[in-house]
């Protein structure tokens, strides 16, 4: 019985026609017929195709403009700023910008109008023009000017003080400026030139003074003394 049953499975399956291309196929969708399906797989194909071709096309295009931007000195980052700047414009004429400017500036006019605004502003220009009108305000500003006068005056002075004597050490040298100035300090304060220590000083100075003249003079005469006189005086032959 196995055996039968078993050679007349066998003989039925070998009578069913077995169609590769159709089991291959997907089922077609409900409503459409052979030919309109085979219709738009063709389309399909012609699509794709087109595709690929014009990818083709675009990458040849792009290499293309590299070239001609290398060739004109333009770097990647000249294209992003060209770019941003682009992206930014469109972004300016856009429905959505330009619907929000509006929105914006339509709410600055009614923040503007309001009557809180306005009377918050009155109410701060007040308080300006009191604060301006105030005493301490004024007292405040004059005493700031005047400070401004002064630190400016002392600079000036200071400036003034600094070049002169920088002029004076140029001119003279620094022993003769260094007397000069000496002479100058002295004079210009009779007080202390009158004192005991001052007038003290100026007789030892004196007295140096006068040893070194003498001792230059004998030293002169000692010169000029015939030799062999010694310490004998000059005797007087004048006829009286």
């Amino acid at each position: 019985m196995e055996s039968a049953s078993q050679g007349l499975l066998s003989d039925a399956m070998t009578d069913v026609p077995v169609d590769s291309a159709a089991s291959a196929r997907t089922a077609a969708p409900e409503g459409l017929t052979l030919a309109e399906e085979e219709e738009l797989r063709s389309e399909l194909a012609k699509v794709e195709e087109e595709i690929g071709t014009l990818r083709q096309v675009l990458a040849a295009k792009e290499r293309h403009c590299g070239e001609l931007k290398r060739k004109l000195g333009l770097t990647p980052l000249d294209g992003l700023k060209q770019n941003l700047s682009k992206s930014w414009h469109d972004v300016q004429v856009s429905n959505a910008y330009v619907r929000t400017s509006e929105k914006l500036g339509e709410w600055n006019d009614k923040v503007t109008q309001s009557d809180l605004y306005l009377s918050a502003s009155s109410t701060l220009e007040d308080w300006n023009e009191k604060l301006t009108q105030s005493e301490a305000y004024k007292k405040t500003q004059e005493t700031l000017s005047q400070a401004g006068q002064k630190t400016s005056a002392a600079l000036s002075n200071v400036g003034s003080v600094i070049s002169r004597k920088l002029g004076d050490m140029r001119a003279h040298p620094f022993s003769n400026s260094f007397s000069s100035y000496s002479i100058r300090h002295s004079i210009s304060m009779p007080a202390m030139r009158n004192s005991a220590t001052f007038k003290s000083f100026e007789d030892r100075v004196g007295t140096i003074k006068s040893r070194v003249v003498g001792s230059r003079e004998n030293s002169t005469d000692g010169l000029h003394s015939p030799s062999g006189a010694g310490d004998k005086p000059p005797q007087d032959n004048a006829p009286f």
